[in-house]
């Protein structure tokens, strides 16, 4: 009976501390997996924040790339158009230049072809200071004439037709108007004042004339 008892409170003592055992036991596997777990989460934590900061960081330099790539290319850009408006100035002042020398070429040209017809002249003057002979000085004076509309004729000059054509203004100049001679007359040309001319298909002056009304 005293076995029996003591057997009963022995195993009642030994269920409690195996029970307090285990207590503690868990209580000590809660610790740890408390602590386990803000260690898990301070390390996430570290984990994030390092990735941000390697992030921020990524965005900075690719900022700082793209600064660097939009300055080179505007760089780029700015030397482009000086070099194109260096290149203008050159072209532009070069056909100034060959524009001048064309013009210069050609007035050139046409007086040295009127030179000869100059000469004429100084010829002329020398046969009126010593010849009487009217006839014969006319005879010179139309060949003279015609040398000078054969130079010019030569260099592209036409005289513009007036006389009984209709009034043009692209080609005539009215001066004044009077009443036609006769029907047909009527809105055309009377009389020229002065000869108009073309220089190839330019009118370089046009015909003064009389128009009939």
């Amino acid at each position: 009976m005293c076995g029996t008892l003591f057997e009963l409170i022995w195993g009642r003592k030994n269920v409690s501390t195996m029970t307090k055992a285990k207590k503690d036991e868990q209580k000590t596997e809660n610790q740890d997996n408390i602590t386990s777990q803000e260690a898990f989460a301070e390390n996430t934590e570290q984990t994030c924040a390092d990735t941000d900061t390697d992030n921020m960081s990524g965005t900075s330099d690719d900022k700082e790339d793209k600064v660097s790539e939009m300055s080179a290319q505007i760089a780029e850009w700015k030397d482009k158009y000086l070099r194109l408006q260096a290149e203008f100035d050159n072209y532009r002042k070069r056909t100034l230049k060959e524009k001048m020398e064309l013009i210069d070429s050609a007035s050139k040209d046409v007086i040295k072809s009127l030179l000869v017809v100059l000469d004429d002249f100084d010829r002329a003057e020398e046969a009126f200071a010593k010849s009487d002979n009217i006839e014969t000085l006319r005879e010179g004076l139309d060949l003279i004439h015609t040398k000078l509309v054969k130079v010019l004729e030569d260099k592209g000059l036409s005289s513009i037709e007036a006389d009984g054509e209709m009034f043009d203004t692209d080609y005539h100049e009215a001066i004044t108007k009077i009443p036609a001679p006769s029907e047909e007359l009527k809105g055309k040309v009377v009389d020229t004042v002065e000869k108009g001319y073309k220089l190839k298909d330019k009118v370089i002056r046009y015909s003064k004339v009389v128009v009939g009304e």
